[in-house]
């Protein structure tokens, strides 16, 4: 992805910008004058390098308010001061520049660049001295924007690493509880349906002590690569702990949630699991679902408590079965829904 950059300024000011700049390939460059527009524009999306005319109305705002932004604090703000030479007491010298670079910097600019050029002075020369300080800043901002995204790019796979089960690669629990809460959020907000599966893989214990912990870890990557094979788009599986699983089921009823699970149920149990060619296994599953209420807490722990009531259920009934919540709640002789 090329760097980016905007211009906050006019188009005489744009001319005394050095030609890496004016006419550049390795990055892009935006040029914007009005205060409102730049603002929009950085909100939508962020440049790595704001370049600023100081002359222009709503210069100093824009640095100011680019300050008080925590989330884009990253973006390296230069500030060209461009303003005539008689805005400025000689008297002071270069007091006065030593003073206006630091009001510069309080201001939210990370570069303060004095722009003008003194007519008694070589003005090639000059100008040849203030494009390699220019290209220089620039250096600075590129280098701190690549840092920004090398850091993001870290961040985001330390939060995969943090939010993976590393032996099923499914989403783990502490996923789940970031994940639950915003889903309940989403389908309360729009008013659509919701529901949740949560199985667990029956006398796992058995398989452990038989054939080993390693046997019982393949059975559970294999059987996790079933699920995920048998689920849909919209469906998020979770290892919730050991050999136990939590799906989320977006835009699903509690009808649709006992289809799904029928389905998982069969896939299941109707195939055996092939580790070698000597040994093969037999499982199967026992799953609760439940469909959220408008009386369910935000977190989700009232419609887990449904759903994990529902797998229990299941499982001192015999196993191998589906319970769902409204057949466990409204029809309490029909309990068990067998695949």
């Amino acid at each position: 992805m090329n760097m980016s950059i905007l211009v906050f300024g006019k188009n005489n000011f744009i001319a005394t910008l050095p030609d890496q700049i004016r006419y550049a390939t390795a990055f892009s460059v935006e040029v914007i004058d009005n205060l409102n527009q730049a603002v929009s524009r950085i909100q939508i999306t962020p440049p790595d390098i704001i370049l600023v005319q100081a002359s222009l109305d709503g210069s100093m705002e824009l640095c100011s308010w680019l300050k008080d932004q925590t989330k884009l604090s990253w973006i390296y703000c230069i500030l060209f001061e461009d303003r005539p030479q008689e805005l400025i007491d000689r008297n002071k010298g270069w007091h006065r520049e030593l003073e206006m670079s630091a009001a510069a910097l309080k201001q939210g600019a990370d570069a303060y660049i004095w722009h003008l050029l003194d007519e008694k002075t070589d003005h090639m020369a000059e100008l040849t001295a203030k494009h390699g300080l220019i290209l220089a800043q620039l250096t600075v901002g590129l280098r701190k924007a690549q840092k920004y995204r090398d850091l993001i790019r870290t961040n985001d796979m330390l939060s995969a690493i943090a939010l993976s089960d590393s032996l099923t690669e499914l989403n783990n629990r502490r996923a789940l509880e970031w994940d639950l809460p915003r889903q309940i959020k989403k389908a309360k907000t729009q008013k659509t349906s919701m529901s949740l599966i949560i199985l667990d893989v029956d006398h796992f214990k058995k398989v452990n002590d038989t054939h080993g912990h390693l046997v019982g870890d393949r059975i559970l990557q294999l059987l996790c690569k079933r699920l995920r094979h048998n689920l849909r788009c919209q469906d998020t599986a979770f290892r919730y702990g050991g050999e136990e699983f939590v799906i989320i089921l977006a835009n699903t009823t509690d009808e649709e949630a006992l289809l799904v699970a029928r389905r998982l149920n069969r896939v299941v149990c109707e195939e055996p699991f092939s580790l070698s060619n000597k040994l093969t296994i037999n499982i199967t599953i026992s799953l609760g679902t439940a469909c959220l209420q408008p009386e369910d807490d935000d977190q989700g722990v009232s419609l887990l408590h449904r759903a994990d009531q529902c797998l229990l259920q299941a499982k001192t009934t015999g196993r191998n079965r589906v319970i769902a919540s409204n057949y466990l709640s409204h029809v309490p002789h029909l309990k068990a829904v067998s695949s």
